[in-house]
């Protein structure tokens, strides 16, 4: 195993023990992050209108598409490193 990958792993332990919850933008820069680093590009269509989660999360993994996976793990690690302080 990489020793990016395991410290991709480590932030994911890691973002769960946090105190308080970060803000709903570093969350979907989170999700979007993790998303790229395990699935790689978002597929298929944007959810409907009334979906705002939905179509949030999509346009967050849209704006990622062609991050190579080892770029996007680094941003979710770098992320959960400066929630941690």
């Amino acid at each position: 195993m990489s020793d990016l990958k395991q410290q991709f792993d480590q932030a994911l332990l890691d973002v769960k023990t946090l105190t308080e919850k970060p803000n709903d933008d570093t969350l979907l820069d989170l999700y979007s992050f993790y998303k790229q680093a395990t699935d790689g590009d978002v597929t298929g269509e944007r959810p409907g209108f009334f979906d705002f989660a939905g179509g949030a999360k999509f346009d967050a993994r849209e704006a990622l598409k062609g991050m190579n996976q080892d770029d996007a793990m680094q941003k979710y690690i770098d992320t959960v490193k400066g929630l941690m302080g």
